[in-house]
């Protein structure tokens, strides 16, 4: 069906007169006939339908001759099979072959000869027919398909952005449908882009998924249970190892490197990091306050908002958590502390998420609605009062209280950090399990021990940790290190976990999460084009004489009315197709965290978009602010230029959303395997979320094709 589609169809007849019929075409070629071909086990019917002594005088000597064996072997290798199809894939989009295949019907032909064998090729190491021997492990199959789609997504950049028309036939064709030939190559750069990744990262997800449930095994490490404390017994937090495996054994840790870990490990280190980042803030402030209220001239437009932003996102999803180490804003909470003022317990009432979620939804309606990013003021007294806020209530609280209930900032990277390669764990539970001070927890004389109540042995992830190391110094035994660790998979588990319990009980920690994910595409959709043309339309029909009120209605929509709703639709669906025990709400809390690789992933793009387009703006504007207090010469003007192009920076963009889908339904897989090993009843489990990550994932491709408003280097321009 899928070939007389593309070469017998209407569809055929278009091709010569739009781009994107051609390219429909090819993706049907090559994408969609190919593997069912395959998956129909096509040599069984055929040496069925031969007469049966021609089959075994006749093919079956053919079949079993060792040269052909080996060609068959050689030619059916994932490497060689990859390459044919490479070659043959940009050969035929190079402009004079892709103009003579549209001048000459025969060369038509075979250019789709050469595409549908190039993809049976292709295809064979991923559906593996009868009777092909694998040649690499299963697992080797998901990186072969994202090689794939590294070379699709390339391809299809260039025929999304470039500005001029690639193939001349177009042109002078008769424009269908009031397209403009330029418009129809974008058309097919799209087509070719987002369905034709799909098309390779579904496969990927799926045999992923299938191996690991194949394979899936959980072992419990042998942890001495004589620990009670206040907490009850050390949890044995499962994860997967291979049988009689020590644990933590030859894992990275990063306090064991040489000067970085002694760094670390001083309490002078963090002082210096934190010292720095005053400076910086300091200097922020007074150039906001007293500096040109231009964004793009101003400390105040450019550090937070094109630098620190990306910077903080890139180290989160590089290391962990390292910013709250070096918070500036930890300053004044200890200063706050030596007023020597009598201590509260946070109120009760408080001790959850739900007023850290306000603020950091508040900040998001804030920083669109009025602009943040473009008010130099506003964003000094933003910083000035963050400080004030960490002042005042570690002056009256007891404990980490501004960090774990009510900083916005940390919110939003205790919830990235869960994807982060690095966390601040024990390195031998066994001593952990003989030690009777507990000073990581309870401190000592010389050490403070973890003010956010987090006991090692049984903490599990990065959230609510804020990289102090405090526990580092005060341990006794040296036991504690930053160790490396698989990224999202503390999501997995449902430890009961010290301070925090199981996320399968916390219905505010999954909404921190969805507020996370959705406000990374809202965030960046409302920086593109053709939604603040919506936000015009929308505030014209309603008679506004300014779309912030339209445009604070639907960020409200986005950020809180859209992921509540399809979390709710989505924990139903999940609950009513299957036949677990678990209640909506848990399956609720449970698969929402799962979405956290996508947001982290959307996040990471967007804010290297920016900053791949401002990198230079940096030197020129602290040289700017430093000739106004007559430290520097005045320098020349500089019109920032992107660091890579265009199409680079979008494939680089959409890889990380591929990864990060890929993560998100590899974790949601998981999570649906935990509660119901049958692979039927996990997949009900799993399809409404995967439903969801993919809606995101396609989101958030068009967004990064939409033209980007690059904010903070001049009134607000469009790039493509």
């Amino acid at each position: 069906m899928a070939s007389w589609l593309a070469i017998a169809s209407p569809l055929d007849a278009f091709s010569g007169l739009l781009l994107s019929a051609h390219m429909v075409q090819h993706l049907l070629l090559m994408s969609v006939a190919p593997p069912l071909f395959l998956l129909g086990t096509p040599l069984l019917p055929l040496l069925r339908g031969l007469p049966r002594k021609f089959a075994r005088d006749g093919v079956g000597p053919l079949l079993v001759w060792p040269a052909l064996r080996r060609g068959a072997q050689r030619l059916t290798h994932p490497v060689s099979c990859w390459i044919v199809m490479a070659i043959t894939l940009c050969a035929w989009h190079v402009p004079p072959a892709f103009d003579l295949a549209l001048r000459s019907p025969a060369w038509h032909k075979a250019e789709h000869a050469c595409f549908l064998g190039a993809s049976l090729l292709f295809w064979w190491p991923v559906v593996r027919p009868f009777p092909s021997r694998p040649h690499w492990p299963a697992w080797s199959v998901p990186l072969y398909l994202l090689a794939a789609d590294l070379l699709n997504t390339t391809l299809s950049a260039i025929l999304t952005f470039s500005d001029h028309v690639l193939y001349p036939p177009y042109l002078q064709a008769p424009r269908l449908f009031g397209t403009t030939a330029l418009s129809d190559q974008t058309c097919a750069g799209v087509l070719m882009w987002v369905p034709g990744s799909l098309v390779f990262l579904i496969p990927a997800a799926l045999i992923a998924m299938q191996y690991l449930w194949a394979s899936h095994q959980l072992v419990r490490p042998q942890i001495p249970q004589s620990v009670t404390l206040r907490y009850g017994p050390v949890s044995q937090s499962y994860r997967r190892t291979k049988p009689g495996s020590a644990v933590g054994a030859r894992r990275f840790d990063l306090l064991s490197v040489p000067l970085v870990g002694p760094f670390l490990r001083a309490r002078s280190g963090r002082r210096v990091l934190q010292a720095t980042l005053f400076m910086v803030a300091l200097a922020v402030i007074v150039d906001g306050l007293f500096g040109p209220q231009v964004s793009s001239a101003n400390l105040a437009g450019v550090l937070p908002w094109t630098y620190w932003r990306a910077l903080v996102v890139i180290g989160l999803l590089a290391a962990g958590n390292f910013f709250c180490m070096a918070c500036p804003f930890m300053l004044f909470r200890e200063l706050g502390r030596r007023l020597g003022l009598r201590q509260r317990p946070w109120p009760r009432a408080l001790r959850s998420k739900w007023f850290g979620i306000a603020l950091l939804t508040l900040f998001f309606l804030g920083y669109e609605v009025f602009g943040l990013w473009d008010k130099p003021i506003w964003t000094a007294w933003l910083i000035i009062n963050y400080f004030i806020v960490a002042f005042a209530i570690d002056a009256l609280f007891r404990g980490a209280s501004f960090c774990k209930y009510v900083c916005p900032i940390g919110q939003f990277e205790f919830v990235a950090s869960l994807v982060s390669p690095l966390e601040v764990k024990v390195r031998q539970p066994g001593v952990c399990a003989s030690c009777k001070t507990h000073d990581c927890l309870r401190g000592n004389p010389g050490h403070r021990g973890c003010e956010l109540d987090l006991y090692l042995p049984r903490k599990s992830g990065n959230l609510d940790c804020t990289f102090c190391l405090d526990c580092v110094r005060a341990c006794p035994h040296d036991n504690i290190g930053v160790m490396a660790v698989t990224p999202g998979m503390d999501i997995v588990r449902d430890p009961r976990r010290s301070s925090v319990g199981r996320f399968s009980g916390r219905l505010d920690i999954a909404a921190l999460a969805l507020v996370f994910v959705f406000a990374a595409f809202a965030n960046a959709a409302f920086m593109t084009a053709p939604v603040a043309a919506f936000e015009d339309n929308v505030a014209a029909r309603l008679g506004l004489t300014s779309p912030l009120a339209a445009t604070g209605v639907l960020l409200l929509i986005a950020l809180v009315v859209a992921p509540a709703t399809l979390a709710t639709l989505s924990a139903y669906a999940s609950w009513a197709a299957s036949r677990v025990s678990a209640t909506m709400r848990e399956l609720l809390c449970r698969f929402s965290m799962s979405l956290v690789p996508l947001g982290a992933a959307m996040w990471a793009g967007h804010f290297l978009f920016h900053l791949n387009v401002g990198w230079n703006s940096g030197w020129t504007t602290v040289r700017q602010a430093a000739s106004r207090w007559h430290l520097l010469s005045s320098p020349n003007s500089a019109i920032p230029s992107p660091l890579i192009g265009p199409g680079a920076m979008n494939v680089l963009q959409t890889l990380l959303l591929d990864a990060g889908l890929l993560l998100t339904l590899y974790l949601a897989w998981r999570i649906a395997l935990a509660y119901a090993p049958r692979l039927g009843d996990a997949f009900r489990l799993f399809a409404p979320w995967a439903g969801i990550a993919t809606a995101l994932y396609i989101t958030g491709v068009w967004i990064f094709l939409q033209p980007m408003q690059m904010r903070g280097l001049s009134a607000p321009i469009w790039l493509p």
